[in-house]
């Protein structure tokens, strides 16, 4: 591990990764000196878009986009298989695809729950179970779910959005009790109000609010988190596992 490319010759999977945080997560990995192979559902063409600007940015390093749909049992080890055979391992997978299906829970309706339970939570399964073997056979390796502070804290019209990231918690720390002996690491992050294209529709008068229950009175960057990511991922973090992190800048819920 180099002290200034901490992901130096490292392999990552990232799930989501064409847009957004998971987006900030792919642009920091191959900054420092990861290969990485991400997933993509209905953005190919920023997918196709990125892979170019960091294959040019980085020629010795892979960059590979793969479309998956995550909350897919077959999608995603299909995914999950195409990723092993471009990356030959794998020594981190970070779980980052998600969606937000906002509504007062009186009114929600079924599918916009199971939308977002299914690909929130459930790809936490189909994802990371056809990968983990692949990190156990080396006794080595690290797992970072990207939750939300929401679901630390909930948040009202997003009943389903944080029951789905509180299962990624309890999931995370299960797994990483379960993985620990065998060299796997597993650990959550869970973002606040960070600068997306998912923050970008909430109306000026609400967010202004948010911010006033942000100490430092601004939204986070998608970096912000990239970086806690990456280093959850590298073999810095090699004695953190079972943690929840936020990202928050102290938003006060």
């Amino acid at each position: 591990m180099s002290e200034h490319l901490p992901l130096d010759g490292k392999r990552l999977v990232v799930t989501g990764g064409a847009r957004g945080i998971g987006a900030g997560i792919v642009r920091l990995a191959l900054r420092q000196g990861a290969e990485v192979v991400f997933s993509y559902h209905r953005s190919a063409d920023r997918a196709r878009e990125l892979c170019a600007e960091l294959r040019a940015t980085y020629p010795k390093q892979q960059c590979t986009a793969l479309p998956a749909q995550v909350a897919d049992t077959d999608s995603a080890a299909r995914f999950a298989q195409a990723a092993l055979e471009a990356l030959g391992s794998v020594d981190a997978l970070v779980n980052n695809a998600g969606v937000t299906r906002d509504g007062v829970f009186a009114r929600m309706r079924r599918e916009d729950w199971d939308e977002a339970v299914e690909t929130n939570l459930g790809s936490m399964f189909t994802v990371t179970r056809p990968l983990v073997m692949a990190l156990v056979r080396r006794r080595a390796g690290a797992i970072v779910n990207v939750t939300s502070s929401v679901g630390i804290h909930g948040a009202p019209g997003q009943a389903n959005y944080a029951a789905s990231k509180a299962g990624i918690i309890g999931f995370s720390k299960a797994l990483a009790k379960e993985l620990a002996e065998l060299g796997v690491r597993v650990n959550a992050v869970a973002p606040g109000l960070i600068a997306t294209d998912m923050t970008a529709g909430i109306p000026p008068e609400r967010l202004e609010e948010i911010k006033k229950r942000i100490p430092g009175r601004r939204l986070g960057g998608v970096e912000d988190v990239a970086h806690l990511v990456c280093f959850l991922a590298s073999d810095r973090a090699r004695y953190i596992t079972g943690q929840v992190i936020e990202v928050s800048g102290g938003l006060v819920h």
